[in-house]
């Protein structure tokens, strides 16, 4: 399927991928009693943090997260990715690790599980990644960057 617009959209990919996230999360709820939150687990993993879930747990839910995407990337025929310069990539994601430390949360913590609770404070924290998210964007465009 072809959206106007956006020739290499994969709506049926998202929508799959984004079931699997929703299943996933509510499994660790309901079975772990714990908010899938990546931050706040790598936290736990690292010893940033403590309570919640074990360390061995915490590891290997990290774990989890790269190997079961390269499954998919291996079971799909392959990924290309294009980084052209790796430097801003490191800071944003430095910039981002500090942002969840002070945020308490992460986008999947907040955006994917607080959400579906409607816990205020996830729903102010979403919006204020989302209102980030765009107005880098808007930045970046008037700045005549290219945004991936």
């Amino acid at each position: 399927m072809m959206l106007p617009g956006f020739p290499d959209a994969a709506p049926l990919a998202g929508l799959a991928g984004g079931v699997l996230i929703g299943l996933a999360s509510a499994l660790m709820l309901l079975g772990a009693g714990r908010i899938a939150g990546v931050s706040g687990i790598a936290a736990r993993a690292t010893k940033i943090a403590s309570g919640g879930m074990s360390m061995s747990s915490a590891w290997l839910f990290l774990i989890g997260l790269p190997l079961g995407a390269f499954i998919v990337m291996m079971l799909s025929g392959g990924l290309e990715a294009h980084f052209a310069r790796p430097s801003p990539i490191i800071i944003a994601g430095v910039l981002v690790g500090m942002g969840t430390r002070m945020g308490s949360g992460c986008t999947s913590g907040h955006g994917v599980c607080g959400m579906s609770r409607l816990a205020p404070r996830s729903i102010v924290a979403t919006a204020t990644f989302m209102a980030a998210g765009i107005a880098t964007v808007a930045a970046m465009n008037a700045l005549g960057l290219e945004v991936m």
